[in-house]
């Protein structure tokens, strides 16, 4: 009877114990093992803390995370995202700050939960008072399995990126945006107004500028004094080439290629050899 009071009591006390202090002790290694990841998006960061659980042979969905339960998206702390300004996430805007990330789990459809309380252990506290934004997302299956819990960032742009949580033979991925282009356009009028620059502020202007399809007017003027500044780089011609035929000019891309072509092979720039060769056949070819 003694033996069985001291178990009563000792199962009483571990009940007690706070799910917290459950963390990692210093000195032994974590089971499930913390990560950040950080992603500069536009003008800003998106970053990520979490615990990574292994499968270990275990059912995960609708097994060990129960389906249409709030889960704290990993182990340990509930997962922590932080965007430095404001983004839209699947479409939703979201401003600046750091949140919890919440999911429920569905066979056919993820909640996915933007919560402003942080630190977190688990979903114990969850409370839904605290939502800063909820949608919804459909999981893609995946034929092979990912042992280990990963968050991670995918088909970065300047403008975007894929957050993605995977783990066994499931992805759910939600998409970020951010409109920062006033600001940068903004940003590279005023350098360009300048009357010399560096060589990376006019690349960098002129790249932003070819990539998102703007001014092509604009840009070729600053190519123009890009190539009176800096005369050996050749990548203004390949520039130059590019925009000429995007505006319909194909003799003045063809003699911009062939320009930038012979320079890059007087300086041995391998890189750029292919790159305008590649941009001279297109030219001929357009």
């Amino acid at each position: 009877m003694k033996a069985k009071h001291i178990l009563f009591i000792t199962l009483l006390l571990l009940a007690a114990i706070p799910p917290n202090t459950h963390a990692q002790i210093p000195g032994l290694p974590n089971p499930s093992a913390t990560q950040t990841i950080d992603q500069e998006i536009g003008l800003g960061h998106a970053i990520v803390t979490y615990s990574r659980p292994n499968v270990k042979g275990r059912v995960i969905y609708g097994g060990l995370v129960p389906y249409g339960i709030v889960w704290r998206t990993g182990a340990n702390t509930a997962t922590e995202i932080t965007f430095s300004e404001d983004v839209k996430l699947e479409g939703h805007n979201l401003p600046a700050g750091t949140y919890s990330l919440f999911t429920i789990p569905g066979k056919d459809q993820w909640t996915i939960i933007i919560n402003r309380a942080v630190k977190e252990w688990g979903a114990y506290r969850y409370n839904a008072e605290n939502d800063q934004l909820r949608f919804t997302v459909k999981p893609t299956a995946i034929h092979d399995k990912q042992e280990t819990f990963t968050i991670q960032f995918a088909n970065a742009t300047s403008s975007s990126a894929d957050l993605q949580i995977i783990w066994d033979h499931t992805t759910v991925t939600a998409r970020i945006t951010v409109d920062d282009d006033a600001k940068i356009t903004a940003t590279i009028e005023a350098l360009m107004n300048a009357e010399h620059n560096t060589n990376l502020a006019y690349f960098n202007a002129i790249q932003y500028y070819y990539t998102n399809n703007k001014d092509a007017d604009k840009a070729l003027a600053w190519i123009k004094k890009a190539k009176a500044d800096v005369p050996t780089n050749p990548a203004y011609h390949l520039f130059e080439s590019r925009f000429l035929l995007r505006k319909g000019n194909k003799a003045a891309a063809i003699t911009a290629a062939e320009a930038g072509l012979k320079l890059a092979t007087e300086r041995n720039f391998d890189e750029y050899i292919k790159l305008l060769t590649e941009a001279l056949t297109t030219a001929k070819n357009k």
